[in-house]
């Protein structure tokens, strides 16, 4: 039986290659696809959702827009990513924003048993859904979070990783909120690291072209803006914890989020002193990268 699940995204290239490894994996009854703004402006992010759907031939999985800006804050966008939030391809469909990603996935939640919320970008959708409707959101089953920076320095300042900078206050809501929650930070997703030839064995498949000029400027842009020469696979990695959790290394830990800090703004504060604990989060800290580089590109290459 596949999985259901809601994907929370804010494409973005790591989001569109996540989009495309869940889609592709066949595991997952994706339920809907939530858009909110962050790596770009909502309309570049629901507009490079569906993109990615068409490209998939999947246009059948609904697409709702939700969050436009931060819960209380302005929007901060990212800058590897270029204008239209996936340089190198630059979509020119239509967003065709529906403002209704919150009650839909209140909705969703509601209407079906079990679902898991992927979420891959900040989590102001998630956090607006849970001030609206408390009950419904603790029967959600699990919720899977690519965010935060435990024992390594954030990519957005020197402690905070992107999706939580963005809206701390959003991840403050949604790690206080009493269900089960899995972690996926820059500690795991650092160690993972594609390169261009990587994306090579795509070749004669439908996706390799559009990857290619997707993947040329997002390695650029990170190597300018984070001196890595490489593609991160931050979202994907997240994808791929429910799709192979048994290569991954899994603690509990008690963290909250800094709301009020000028230099730690967004940060994920981890207890890391060896006293008594009440634990609020599932931490992926390590993730096997050779079993997730096979695993990734032989499911892209599938042709259902």
């Amino acid at each position: 039986m596949k999985t259901p699940i809601i994907i929370d995204t804010d494409p973005g290239h790591d989001d569109a290659l996540a989009i495309m490894f869940a889609v592709k994996s066949g595991i997952f009854d994706i339920k809907a696809i939530t858009t909110v703004a962050g790596n770009s402006t909502i309309e570049n992010t629901t507009r490079n959702a569906r993109y990615i759907l068409k490209l998939l031939n999947r246009e059948d999985i609904p697409v709702y827009s939700g969050s436009a800006k931060p819960l209380v804050r302005e929007l901060i966008k990212a800058v590897v990513h270029g204008e239209s939030g996936l340089e190198g391809i630059d979509p020119k469909n239509e967003s065709n924003l529906t403002n209704d990603a919150v009650d839909k996935i209140i909705k969703i939640v509601k209407e079906n048993k079990d679902i898991t919320l992927v979420t891959l970008g900040p989590l102001t959708n998630i956090a607006r859904a849970i001030e609206k409707d408390k009950e419904a959101m603790k029967r959600v089953k699990q919720i899977v979070i690519m965010g935060g920076a435990i024992k390594v320095p954030g990519n957005k300042n020197r402690v905070a990783e992107f999706n939580i900078f963005v809206d701390p206050d959003a991840a403050n809501i949604v790690f206080n909120f009493p269900i089960k929650k899995f972690l996926v930070p820059l500690d795991a997703c650092n160690n993972v690291q594609l390169q261009l030839e990587d994306f090579e064995k795509l070749k004669g498949t439908n996706l390799f072209e559009p990857i290619v000029a997707m993947m040329k400027p997002y390695i650029q842009n990170i190597f300018k803006d984070e001196g890595i020469k490489a593609a991160l696979m931050y979202d994907p990695l997240t994808v791929y914890y429910l799709f192979n959790p048994s290569v991954c290394n899994v603690k509990e830990y008690d963290i909250k989020i800094e709301t009020k800090g000028e230099l730690t703004r967004g940060m994920t504060v981890a207890e890391l002193r060896n006293s008594q604990k009440d634990y609020n989060i599932s931490v992926i800290e390590t993730i096997n990268g050779e079993s997730f580089k096979k695993d990734f590109i032989n499911t892209l290459r599938k042709y259902h």
